[in-house]
Order: C-alpha cells, then sequence, then structure tokens
C-alpha cells in the first residue's frame, strides 16, 4: 500500500539516512544494516515524517557508485524498515533501476538530485508507478559542480529551470500534484546564491509546487559561521527556521529531534 504525504499544513521533516561509506556529514555511520535501522527507529522516535534513504554520497567532487552496490547499501533497509513501521520513505537516488527496485521494496517518494535529467528512463518510471518525486535543481554534477559556478540571477534562473522540469515531466505523464521541487543549496552554488535563495525562497511559491530545503551542515553555513563540520547545528537550525518562515514545506535534516522543536516554534509563530 503506498503511503501518501500531506503537505497541507505544518512543514515536514525528511530525516536523512546515508547508507554509504563517504557521506560529507556521517560517513560510514550507518552503513551496517543493524545501524541504519536503529537511526531509522531513533529518527521515527523522535518525530520525523519522512525518511530518505541514500546509498551513493552526492557532496561536492564525489565519485559515482555502480548501481549494484547501490542497491546492496539501500534494498535491505528499507525492506527491514518496512517491518516494523510505515513511516514514509524516499530513496534518494537518480537511477531508474535503483528507484525501482527501492519502490517496490516498499519506499514512497524518489527524490532526484539531477531533477530528471541523468537517467532518461527515470520521468517514465516515476509516471507509470505514480509516486511523488523531488525534483531538484543542480548545476553541473556532483564531481565538478562547485567548480567556479557562476548566476547573473539565481532566483530567476533557478525559477526557469524549475518551468522547464516540470513541463518535461508533465510531458512524460507525471502528474503535477507529485511534483515536489528543491532548489539545490550547495549543488553547483556559491555561498552568496545559497543565501539568496533562503532569503527569497517565497518566490518559488509562484510555482505552485511544495518546496524542499535541504541545508543541514553544508558548507555555506560553515564558511558563514567560522564552524568545522561538527558545530554547524546551531546554524542548520537558524536555516531551518528561515526556510520554514518562507514558505519550506519539506525540510531535510541530519538531526531530526532538534529540527522538530526548531519547525513546531516557528510554524506556531507563523500561525498566530
Amino acid at each position: 500500500m503506498r503511503r501518501r504525504i500531506q503537505l497541507l499544513g505544518k512543514p515536514l521533516i525528511m530525516g536523512i539516512l546515508n547508507v554509504t561509506e563517504d557521506s560529507f556529514y556521517d560517513g560510514s555511520l550507518y552503513s551496517s544494516l543493524d545501524k541504519a535501522v536503529a537511526r531509522a527507529k531513533e529518527m521515527i522516535d523522535e518525530g520525523v515524517d519522512i525518511i530518505d534513504v541514500g546509498g551513493e554520497s552526492t557532496r561536492p567532487f564525489s565519485q559515482r557508485v555502480p548501481v549494484e552496490e547501490e542497491l546492496k547499501r539501500t534494498i535491505p533497509v528499507i525492506k527491514k524498515i518496512r517491518e516494523f513501521s510505515d513511516i514514509p520513505l524516499s530513496i534518494d537516488t537518480y537511477k531508474s533501476v535503483v528507484a525501482y527496485e527501492a519502490i517496490m521494496a516498499g519506499a514512497d517518494i524518489v527524490n532526484d538530485i539531477s531533477g530528471l535529467s541523468f537517467d532518461d528512463k527515470m520521468a517514465k518510471l516515476v509516471a507509470e508507478l505514480d509516486v511523488p518525486v523531488v525534483v531538484m535543481h543542480i548545476k553541473g554534477k556532483p564531481e565538478d559542480m562547485q567548480i567556479s559556478p557562476h548566476y547573473e540571477d539565481v532566483i530567476s534562473e533557478i525559477k526557469d529551470y524549475f518551468k522547464e522540469r516540470v513541463e518535461y515531466a508533465k510531458k512524460e505523464g507525471i502528474k503535477e500534484e507529485n511534483i515536489i521541487i528543491d532548489p539545490g543549496i550547495g549543488f553547483g552554488k556559491r555561498v552568496e546564491d545559497n543565501l539568496k535563495i533562503l532569503k527569497n525562497l517565497e518566490e518559488f511559491k509562484t510555482l505552485k509546487k511544495p518546496i524542499l530545503i535541504g541545508t543541514s551542515m553544508k558548507t555555506f553555513i560553515g564558511i558563514i559561521t567560522k564552524s568545522p563540520l561538527n558545530e554547524r547545528l546551531s546554524g542548520t537550525l537558524a536555516s531551518v527556521a528561515i526556510s520554514v518562515w518562507n514558505g519550506a514545506d519539506i525540510v531535510r535534516v541530519h538531526n531530526v529531534k532538534e529540527t522538530k522543536k526548531v519547525v513546531d516554534l516557528v510554524y506556531a509563530i507563523k500561525m498566530s
């Protein structure tokens, strides 16, 4: 049975579950099945709304992982979570084969960093499976996206990208209500670009699509706050607060417990 996510009301928290050897933040912390499942249970207890399972790091300058390896990392985790929970699950992949197997194993959402552009079979697959898809903006590919990215007007350029991607998705048969957009913080962006996106997030509301934002522990926070990776939680929570205030519908984070408190408070103030 497909679990549908409800995007009306308080923003949802998407918890990151990286089952990789080289994630930029948690490395190989959850690369074993037992540790990944234990972390999923922990996030559920902390109040997560969606768990995003990823088997390939897409941090800047990362290397690609073979399909077989990505399947080996992600599918057992999804199946195991499904044994004890009906929490909505997302598969973080741009590969149609991985997306298909993940949905068959019990995942509900496809989270594609390439905006349906790296695999020409992905859009058709999403349409056939009739599942929500996160269409993210990226400039370049993970291995080269942070080599001198440049924009004349980052907001209008990303909006134009989304207009084109949404039309493509619809043409391939994806339902409008299944499309979620993600401006792609840190994916081919300079520090100033990330800041402008967060400040002007409401401008993307004109596209009439749910907005996902993922700022968790990212480099721009470290640069602005002069913080190493393990000291970026406060900056992350500040960026989550701004995102929720400016209209984010889903926030994708590593630290669910702390994020939930921020989302609850900011949403209460906004709705008061």
